[in-house]
């Protein structure tokens, strides 16, 4: 008996891998957070499977499914938002099941905020503007954040910043990164990316707060802060460079 973290994307239901999919298609189980993971999803299921919306129960019932599907001897699919590598609460679950000896597996998915840039049409690593990205949150009515983490310490690199689970606090967040990427530094909010009722919201750190507020966003979506989202004036990447292709040639 296996129990199968798998990532099911950002929210569009096609946006999970073939091997999700299949493995979803083979577990008697699934556990699945309703408010986040598409429905959509749960058609791949065996018929008769036990279908767990996970939305309503603390981590201990969660486990607790788990272990009882381990009793029974049946595969478990642990649907998570996402990818389940970043912010998924996995780690404490893993941690739960190494103790009590069940066996687990990660399938990865589209992270949500690999769905907001292609919605934005945007890459977030432009070479000469930006070629660092953060992946980070805030820590109201959440785990604190570690030393050291905070917003206005990651923002003096004024590399590409994308938060989660932070549009709730956006004046508080705004407040903090504009020290050091300024107020004319673009933004863009993409709320419930990949879903048909997405939204998107452009702007600069002097806006974006406005913007969000009078948009009604609060919850299920991604911020993006950096240069790199308005570059159009960049080098060409020197992986396709003629210097690079010539010095192959040359070996």
């Amino acid at each position: 008996m296996t129990v199968h973290f798998i990532g099911a994307g950002p929210g569009a239901a096609d946006l999970i891998t073939v091997r999700g999919r299949d493995l979803i298609a083979a577990s008697p189980v699934c556990l699945y957070a309703g408010s986040l993971v598409p429905e959509e999803l749960l058609a791949y299921a065996p018929t008769g499977a036990r279908l767990v919306d996970t939305a309503r129960l603390t981590l201990d019932e969660i486990v607790a499914e788990m272990l009882d599907a381990h009793a029974a001897g049946r595969d478990v699919a642990r649907l998570q938002s996402g990818d389940p590598s970043i912010f998924s609460a996995m780690a404490e679950q893993m941690r739960r099941l190494d103790a009590a000896g069940v066996a687990y597996d990660v399938t990865p998915g589209v992270p949500a905020f690999a769905a907001a840039a292609a919605s934005l049409g945007r890459e977030l690593t432009v070479p000469g503007v930006g070629q660092t990205v953060v992946l980070t949150r805030t820590s109201a009515r959440a785990t604190p954040m570690p030393e050291g983490e905070d917003l206005a310490t990651l923002g003096l690199s004024r590399s590409t910043m994308v938060l989660h689970l932070a549009v709730q606090r956006i004046e508080a967040v705004v407040a903090e990164l504009v020290p050091g990427y300024g107020a004319g530094c673009p933004v863009a909010v993409v709320a419930r990316a990949s879903r048909d009722d997405e939204i998107v919201l452009r702007g600069t750190l002097g806006d974006i707060a406005e913007r969000v507020r009078e948009a009604g966003i609060v919850r299920t979506a991604v911020i993006v802060v950096g240069a790199v989202l308005t570059a159009s004036e960049f080098p060409d990447s020197h992986l396709y460079s003629r210097e690079r292709l010539r010095d192959r040639s040359a070996l």
